[in-house]
């Protein structure tokens, strides 16, 4: 059997077609709608999909996250939800240094708030993999 010309990119994708074009498998396809609210693609008539354009690269995301970048499902939903990029980028070469900073003693010990907000800055940009 022959097999239809490729769509255009604005075309909207059946499950069957997004499921071939990702190389994944259509019931993991429904799993993800489950899972990653922001996947909604068009129902019409029979309960058939239809996925947008937008969709379709939020499942291309979602799939890349998965399975090549190895982020775990709550990891990914962490992400898309926009919890783990809360924090501004730093760039990648600054070092975290003993630089002099604000301290607050807390008893004992005192804590650089500047050396801890540079680590959940260098954290938070590794996390965020676009």
């Amino acid at each position: 059997m022959a097999r239809p010309p490729a769509k255009g990119e604005g075309a909207f994708r059946t499950i069957r077609e997004l499921s071939e074009e990702l190389a994944v498998p259509q019931h993991v396809l429904r799993y993800w709608e489950q899972r990653f609210p922001q996947l909604r693609p068009l129902q019409r008539a029979g309960n058939r999909r239809y996925y947008r354009p937008d969709d379709v690269a939020l499942a291309r995301r979602i799939r890349n996250l998965l399975n090549e970048e190895g982020y775990t499902v709550k990891g990914v939903q962490r992400l898309l939800a926009g919890k783990a990029a809360a924090a501004p980028a730093v760039p990648a070469a600054s070092p975290v240094t003993a630089a002099p900073a604000a301290k607050r003693s807390t008893g004992e010990s005192s804590i650089d708030l500047e050396a801890v907000a540079r680590i959940r800055d260098l954290l938070a940009q590794a996390l965020v993999r676009d």
